[in-house]
């Protein structure tokens, strides 16, 4: 709903708002011949901020960061760094560092040679590379590493290599593309608490293109959510899980039960032959206008046999699955025309209900809960 979004992106400028933005992206605009890559993108960073950029592959991402790297220019619309307009710079004068997906090390150079590069270029004295570098290589845990080549490093030693050559020469911003993508699970879980850690320790403002939302959740200060080349919500990782700006947001974002819903007044809904009342106002949505209801698995609850509850219904357990921390339970519910709804339980409930296969059960969708998107 769009009184949602208003309120979640005053919710992401508290606590900025105070503060000049360190880097300004106005109405930014990018075509490919006939194709709108980008669309009147507007987006404020502030120093020390950790921003990532979410979406899924084509959303324009990559194009909003190779714009403001000065990789591809923009269209039109302004890019402000620190005070000067860089709309227009080529990317050897704009005051950044970046890592990409590939590492893009040197082959042929060792890892001190690799840090030392950018430094020599700026024609620095011997002895102050070598201070340099060994405080990166000690930085990032790599003190010993110096004299190998990046083929004798692991893929996580590489991109440790890549993003501490990127902070060589203290550039005023950092630009990751998907840094983490191609190291194997349990590496790119570690690397993201190092390359978080590092980020705070320096207090440098940091933007990080991903299509992992658990990457972002986990290490963003503020998450830019983008689809078809525009922003469709900005906040932080507890804003945007929950309270979805959109039903792109709600679906991108975790997992989520949709269900078509009628409006019956200012805060009630019928879902097939269920009503439930919601906490959300639902501003602009008038009674006979058919909606959406959204409600993530692990809000659903369960009435102790015997009781009373608000906003509960019954149902019969279709499927049980057991991923590890929670149960995943497909439920078919009473009055939803056998429409399933999945609902996450944690083992203690499962094992002191009974919860099995066939089983009935009071399922309950806590009205503080509830999204609620117009279909239109």
């Amino acid at each position: 709903m769009k009184g949602n979004a208003v309120a979640t992106e005053e919710k992401a400028r508290a606590g900025t708002e105070q503060r000049a933005p360190y880097l300004r992206i106005e109405h930014v605009t990018k075509m490919f011949g006939a194709f709108t890559a980008l669309r009147e993108v507007s987006l404020e960073v502030y120093e020390g901020e950790f921003i990532c950029f979410l979406g899924p592959s084509g959303c324009g991402k990559t194009t909003l960061l190779r714009c403001i790297a000065g990789l591809d220019i923009q269209t039109s619309g302004r890019i402000i760094q620190a005070g000067e307009d860089i709309s227009t710079l080529p990317p050897s004068a704009r005051d950044f560092g970046i890592v990409f997906q590939s590492y893009a090390l040197f082959p042929n150079l060792t890892v001190f040679k690799n840090l030392a590069y950018g430094l020599e270029n700026r024609r620095m004295k011997k002895a102050a590379i070598q201070e340099r570098v060994a405080e990166l290589l000690d930085l990032v845990g790599l003190s010993e590493q110096g004299d190998k080549y990046p083929s004798q490093l692991s893929g996580g030693q590489q991109q440790r290599v890549a993003l501490t050559r990127a902070l060589a020469t203290w550039p005023g911003l950092l630009l990751l593309d998907e840094p983490l993508s191609a190291l194997d699970a349990k590496v790119r879980v570690h690397l993201r608490h190092e390359v978080r850690r590092l980020q705070r320790q320096l207090g440098i403002p940091t933007i990080m293109v991903t299509h992992d939302q658990e990457e972002a959740l986990t290490m963003a200060d503020r998450i830019v959510v983008m689809d078809q080349g525009e922003i469709v919500q900005v906040g932080t990782a507890i804003e945007i899980y929950r309270e979805p700006a959109t039903s792109f947001v709600a679906d991108f974002v975790g997992t989520m039960n949709f269900m078509p819903a009628v409006v019956l007044g200012p805060q009630r809904v019928r879902l097939g032959g269920i009503e439930l009342s919601c906490a959300e106002r639902m501003h602009g949505l008038d009674k006979g206008m058919a909606v959406t209801v959204c409600i993530r698995p692990e809000d659903l609850t369960v009435c102790d046999a015997g009781h009373e509850a608000h906003n509960a219904a019954s149902a019969r357990v279709d499927d049980i699955e057991f991923l590890g921390a929670f149960y995943r339970v497909t439920l078919i519910v009473d009055g939803l025309s056998e429409r399933p709804v999945t609902a996450d339980f944690p083992p203690n409930i499962v094992r002191d209900r009974d919860i099995r296969e066939g089983a009935d059960l009071t399922l309950v969708f806590p009205d503080d809960r509830i999204c609620v998107f117009s279909d239109r």
